[in-house]
């Protein structure tokens, strides 16, 4: 199953910003073969054209606007609708990526003015639209694709992107069979990510009460999106790959686990990116043959190919 992703129309998608062009990134460019983009402008669904007069955020006694200074027209309600009615309807989705710095779509980095004519800005946030999905959709993928150029914020975008993308496919067959194979094949990444959330989703695994299927998916998805909230520390990386060099450690001559142990090492100084070690253990899995770390997504999160973005 492809993860569902909204997207900035203006990113790759059509020559929509308010001076009539279009973006190109690489990023979206390669993510587009992997995922299911739905494109949309907001400015231009509340009836502005391309091109168009800039519009703004404006703070007034804590009142936040969305101005078009040279119109002096007041669309905060227009895009509230907007975004409230669109955000609504989406039957399923699994991630965001918005156009950084847009008064509607930047996620934290949108400039906002004491007045409309106001030349210097007061503070930051985020766009009216982005707003309303992070309130919606608080537990999901979303990122501006100016963060996204950052190789360690485009990791843990891609892998909880997915994520959530398996766990949907694991809900629409409103199956404990499929909860327990999802809990079990994410092990390795709940571990990294948070200790604590994956015993939590384990004892709702567990099932102890034999509640239904859906009530349990129900109450694993916001845990799961709690797990994924922020990246692994790399000590949390280092404490999994330790565990899964467990698995090989009778097997393996002196010279492979001391190869093994400097290369963790060079990744622990940030030396070397997680994804050395993660190639040794990943041909330590197909040599002898262990099908249980094969299976685990900590592994490959999401397709390697994207790994070659930058």
């Amino acid at each position: 199953m492809k993860p569902i992703v909204v997207l900035s129309k203006c990113l790759e998608f059509a020559p929509c910003r308010y001076n009539g062009a279009m973006i190109p990134d690489r990023f979206v460019k390669q993510l587009e073969s992997h995922v299911t983009f739905v494109p949309i402008c907001p400015e231009v669904e509340i009836g502005l054209g391309v091109p168009r007069n800039p519009v703004r955020i404006v703070s007034e006694d804590g009142t936040l606007r969305l101005i078009q200074p040279a119109t002096g027209r007041e669309l905060s309600e227009k895009m509230r609708r907007f975004s409230d009615r669109f955000l609504s309807a989406l039957d399923q989705v699994d991630g965001f990526i918005l156009k950084s710095r847009s008064p509607s779509c930047g996620i934290k980095d949108v400039k906002r003015f004491p007045t409309t004519e106001a030349e210097i800005p007061i503070g930051k946030g985020a766009g009216f639209f982005a707003g309303a999905v992070l309130d919606q959709f608080p537990g999901l993928a979303v990122e501006d694709e100016g963060r996204l150029n950052h190789p360690k914020i485009r990791a843990h975008f891609l892998t909880k992107l997915f994520t959530l993308a398996r766990f949907r496919e694991a809900k629409q067959t409103d199956s404990l069979e499929a909860l327990v194979h999802f809990h079990a094949r994410h092990k390795l990444l709940l571990m990294a990510y948070s200790q604590s959330e994956m015993r939590r989703l384990g004892r709702i695994v567990g099932n102890s009460e034999k509640r239904p299927a859906a009530d349990l998916f129900n109450e694993y998805a916001p845990s799961l999106q709690q797990a994924l909230i922020r990246p692994p520390r790399s000590s949390s990386n280092i404490n999994v790959l330790m565990h899964a060099l467990g698995y090989f450690s009778d097997a393996l001559t002196r010279r492979e686990k001391t190869f093994f142990l400097r290369t963790i090492d060079t990744y622990r100084s940030g030396r070397l990116p997680l994804s050395a070690a993660l190639s040794i253990l990943r041909s330590w899995i197909v040599r002898f043959q262990n099908e249980y770390l094969n299976e685990q997504t900590f592994f490959e999160p999401y397709p390697d190919v994207l790994n070659e973005a930058t």
